[in-house]
């Protein structure tokens, strides 16, 4: 086994309700949705989080869409309407998600080495793109 860090193996995408940020992970492929799943729990969440939510981490299952969704109760100050947070709609939340550490067979480590951070082998440069 070998640990990549989520932003190889996922997206994410997150907003606020009220005080609870909501996290949306993504596998990019459909076949990593159950390493996710194992690895990617609840309290694993908050752990990474640490005192940054007060409340409860729930985690909600997508298995149609390959994804997960959490929600981090106590996360946001108050809400953006009251929160003197830089970040009140908790949008930074799903950039720090993707630094997490997962454990992934060494395969799936070799296959997804680099993605998420630089474009697949064969992706034009920005100096080749047409303006």
């Amino acid at each position: 086994m070998a640990r990549v860090q989520l932003v190889h193996v996922a997206h994410t995408r997150s907003g606020d309700k009220g005080d609870t940020a909501n996290v949306g992970v993504i596998a990019y492929d459909s076949e990593h949705y159950d390493l996710l799943c194992s690895q990617l729990t609840a309290d694993r969440v908050k752990a990474h989080f640490g005192s940054m939510v007060r409340g409860d981490v729930e985690r909600f299952e997508l298995p149609n869409l390959g994804a997960l969704n959490f929600l981090l109760h106590g996360a946001l100050g108050g809400g953006g309407t009251m929160s003197l947070m830089n970040d009140a709609q908790g949008k930074v939340f799903s950039t720090a998600l993707l630094r997490i550490e997962i454990e992934v067979p060494d395969e799936v480590a070799r296959a997804v080495q680099g993605r998420g951070r630089m474009p697949a082998d064969g992706a034009m440069r920005r100096s080749e793109r047409t303006p």
